[in-house]
């Protein structure tokens, strides 16, 4: 598994952020936004198992509501402030003609949430409208990773977080994908290891235990601990699905952040995980499903799945290609000996 959400047809991934390069703890900018762009006609959904989100839109996105297809979905920094990025990313969608066509114009839909960044630049330095409206304007196909968009201001515990990206395609032909902005309370890596908490990423990264002497100063870190954090997602596949069957994969996907980050969907984080569908493939219904269930049981379940290791892989991609900021350590910084017996991904 490796790839990007943008290996979801259709699908476009665009960052704007602005650091300043001596920028410190609580002092100067360090935060930004990433968009992601959607084709027209993609189904949107989302679920939310943090205490404390900072969201927009997210009500629109019931399935029993109305509107059914989604332009784009907003990951910013700037806790609340932030969600004004969202005006800008609805600008540049109306100047392109996207959104609920009415009488006298265009609605884009745009939902959108945020990570809570404001103490690692200046509190009054977070993103606007300008920062929407220009990382929508350079989506493409090509996804940055690490400190980029939103996750310039983002933190993993006490490791800098960042931007991650995944995807894989199924047996079936269908591709799933995921982008992730790591802002976690919780941990990334097991503090008595140095490593992963799954077995599986330990080899698939290439990673091996670094010395006690590291895992000693990792240790002596964790009194730095924010307790205002949210991790932000986004996984999106290319499968027709229903709005609810899309809810069912955002739903499903929270996994992926639950097997990586210990503890998460905490009272004091805003844990949020948007699912989009753009319908471009079309799988047979399964005729052994149970005529009392949807038809579309069995590919929700293993799009379901695949977006959550989708997830699970995302997390780790954005904090190891993560640069540091503000004086907040990189896992490859804190912890180099991970790297130094095997080679990296």
């Amino acid at each position: 598994m490796s790839g990007a959400i943008t290996d979801v047809g259709g699908i476009h991934v665009g960052h704007h952020q602005r650091l300043d390069p001596d920028a410190e703890l609580g002092s100067g900018w360090a935060t930004g936004t990433t968009v992601v762009l959607a084709p027209p006609g993609t189904v949107g959904a989302v679920d939310g198992r943090g205490g404390a989100p900072g969201t927009r839109e997210t009500d629109l996105l019931d399935p029993s509501n109305s509107v059914r297809h989604v332009d784009a979905v907003v990951l910013t920094g700037g806790s609340a402030f932030g969600l004004a990025a969202a005006d800008g990313v609805m600008t540049w969608l109306e100047e392109q003609q996207r959104g609920v066509a009415l009488e006298g114009g265009v609605v884009p839909i745009v939902p959108a949430a945020v990570i809570f960044d404001l103490p690692v630049g200046g509190w009054a330095c977070r993103p606007d409208a300008g920062f929407g409206y220009q990382a929508a304007a350079a989506a493409g196909a090509d996804v940055g990773i690490g400190t980029v968009g939103a996750g310039v201001g983002a933190r993993a515990g006490v490791l800098k977080g960042g931007v991650g990206t995944a995807s894989v395609t199924l047996d079936c032909g269908v591709t799933v994908g995921a982008l992730v902005v790591v802002n976690s309370a919780g941990d990334v890596v097991d503090p008595g290891t140095g490593l992963p908490w799954l077995a599986y990423q330990i080899e698939e990264f290439g990673l091996a235990a670094p010395p006690a002497g590291q895992l000693a100063g990792y240790a002596d870190r964790h009194g730095e601990l924010s307790p205002l954090n949210t991790t932000i997602a986004v996984v999106a596949t290319d499968a027709a699905l229903s709005p609810a069957g899309c809810r069912r994969v955002a739903v499903a996907a929270h996994d992926g952040l639950a097997r990586t980050i210990r503890p998460c969907h905490t009272p004091l984080d805003g844990d949020t995980v948007f699912a989009l569908a753009t319908g471009a493939v079309e799988v047979m219904p399964d005729p052994t499903t149970p005529a009392s269930m949807s038809p579309e049981v069995p590919l929700i379940m293993q799009v379901g799945a695949a977006a959550a290791d989708c997830l699970a892989r995302a997390v780790l991609v954005g904090v190891l290609a993560a640069e540091p900021v503000a004086g907040i350590p990189t896992y490859r910084g804190l912890l180099p000996g991970a790297f130094e017996t095997k080679g990296s991904t």
